[in-house]
């Protein structure tokens, strides 16, 4: 007997008694269930009409969200597989800021299409073949249906901008947001140069409401002045951005000194300050030079200044602000004009910037200055204001996604008519194509192609609609020759490019590369094993 249940165990169980192992059938069954499961969570939160989610996390904090990928970052994932699923589709948002629920609902779909070849006895090897087929084909329909557009349009970023905010917020705050972020990209483009985003601040303020949201083309600091006599607000202001240690430095070596008089001691201590003074003295020089009447000086220094030396910016008028951060001296410079000037002497009225309005702006315990009425900027700052923490992240991740939709648009030169257009052509394109291939593998193009079409479904389930009746009404629309996406207001089927509903042409083939790479590493495992070394004692939960 004891021969016998040797030669049943499978080769691993004998090399390590502890592992627990799955065999082929059910290692794919837990697969597609936990791509299923995964997308049961995701799939009402697409789209403009989906729902919110609330994650509470262990000490209690509260966050809503409807984004994907806030959502898989945030969520306790314990299932391996899902795991693996869910870092796929973050890794979609961090290349192009979007389309991570779509990317979830697909590969989960087109697993669970995949189920019903497999239980039929096809090797999940052909399956695999045919995703790859239809992958390529469908690239070729979405190089089709592409829209080629002028992006310098501020409309069509906007449609763009609107498109992506919709399905993370309310369609207030998403319409506020639209201009906003559509503004801030124009802005800090520069011809014939890459977009930073950094170029774009996100300030956050605990203040009034999210739609009191601002766009301030100019710079917001987070920290104020640093002494009660300076003024608070300066018109016309000249602006001095520097990084100069304005405060008095020990000197390197520790000597100690003796002095035979208190006299002695004095003009030991001023020629100490002496060199940072003389340091302050060229600064005030030099806004004696250029302010005329109505005219003020502003100095953002990067480094420190001391009590003494604010005292002297102080008398003067001058209003002075130290440790800025680093990436807002880059920003500085860009959005109010001038040179960051790493010493005293190359200061000359050249290296300043200017702006007609710079104040000071207190809530609690926080300052914050204002940057405002800058000639040609090329950094501008998004003041996100609202009530809560909370809320306010959720405004923030919004806007960042936004911002990416609107720079994509730029980079790809082109947009993908939005409401399940693409997926719905794609699927009809895909079938005429099906008729031409040999063999199995029309099996795998017939499962991946049935699998993209869970996203107009989706969309028409999300917005209270018959997801059949919805997606017959497209395909309708579609044979006819317009290429038509689901109106989620009327549940009818319209034409995306007259109303504007655009999705990024990269977020779209990023996932058509994603879905089907995922679902065939999926389908071509056949054993799952439990038997690493620290995992001896206690071993994966198989359920």
């Amino acid at each position: 007997g004891s021969k016998k249940k040797i030669v049943t165990m499978s080769s691993l169980q004998l090399l390590n008694p502890n592992s627990e192992i799955q065999k082929n059938v059910i290692a794919l069954a837990t697969n597609i269930r936990a791509a299923k499961s995964l997308q049961g969570v995701l799939r009402t939160n697409l789209g403009p009409r989906g729902t919110l989610k609330m994650l509470v996390s262990g000490s209690g904090d509260i966050k809503l969200t409807k984004d994907g990928n806030v959502l898989l970052h945030e969520m306790q994932i314990q299932h391996p597989t899902a795991i693996l699923i869910a870092r796929a589709a973050t890794a979609q948002d961090d290349i192009t800021g979007d389309g991570t629920t779509s990317n979830i609902l697909i590969i989960g779909e087109t697993l669970k299409q995949s189920e019903k070849y497999i239980a039929e006895s096809v090797h999940p090897r052909i399956l695999a073949d045919g995703f790859e087929l239809a992958k390529n084909k469908a690239l070729e329909a979405l190089d089709q249906v592409k829209l080629e557009k002028d992006v310098e349009d501020k409309e069509l970023l906007m449609n763009v901008a609107r498109t992506s905010l919709n399905t993370k917020l309310g369609s207030d705050l998403a319409e506020k947001l639209t201009d906003i972020v559509a503004e801030s990209i124009l802005t800090i483009k520069q011809p014939d140069k890459p977009i930073d985003l950094f170029m774009v601040e996100i300030q956050t303020m605990l203040h009034k409401s999210e739609t009191d949201t601002m766009f301030v083309k100019g710079l917001v600091l987070d920290h104020g002045t640093r002494h009660p006599n300076m003024p608070k607000s300066c018109k016309n202001a000249y602006i001095l951005t520097c990084n100069i240690g304005l405060e008095y430095e020990k000197s390197e070596v520790n000597a100690g000194t003796f002095y035979k008089s208190a006299k002695q001691r004095e003009r030991m201590v001023m020629a100490e300050r002496a060199i940072t003074d003389e340091r302050v003295l060229r600064i005030i020089e030099l806004k004696k030079q250029v302010c005329k009447d109505g005219e003020s000086f502003v100095v953002v220094n990067q480094n420190g200044i001391d009590p003494g030396s604010l005292d002297m910016f102080a008398k003067e008028g001058i209003m002075a602000m130290r440790r800025a951060k680093r990436r807002n001296m880059e920003r500085l410079t860009l959005a109010a004009g001038g040179t960051a000037v790493n010493s005293v002497n190359a200061l000359s009225p050249d290296v300043l910037g200017f702006a007609e309005n710079v104040y000071e702006h207190v809530l609690g315990e926080d300052k914050y200055v204002f940057i405002e009425g800058v000639k040609n900027p090329n950094s501008c700052t998004i003041l996100i204001k609202g009530p809560t923490v909370h809320s306010i992240n959720q405004v923030k991740d919004a806007v960042r996604d936004g911002l990416r939709a609107v720079k994509n648009t730029i980079d790809d030169g082109c947009v993908i008519p939005g409401g399940g257009a693409f997926e719905v052509f794609a699927h009809n394109y895909l079938m005429k194509y099906k008729e031409t291939v040999k063999g199995k593998s029309k099996l795998g193009i017939q499962a991946f192609a049935d699998a993209l079409l869970i996203i107009p479904k989706t969309l028409a389930k999300n917005s209270g609609f018959d997801q059949n009746d919805a997606l017959i009404a497209i395909q309708e629309a579609q044979s006819d020759g317009i290429i038509a996406g689901l109106d989620l207001e009327t549940g009818e089927p319209f034409d995306p490019d007259l109303e504007g509903v655009y999705d990024n042409y990269r977020v779209k083939r990023q996932q058509l590369h994603l879905s089907s790479i995922l679902s065939s590493q999926l389908l071509l495992v056949d054993e799952i094993m439990a038997a690493g070394k620290s995992q001896a004692k206690q071993a994966m939960p198989m359920q």
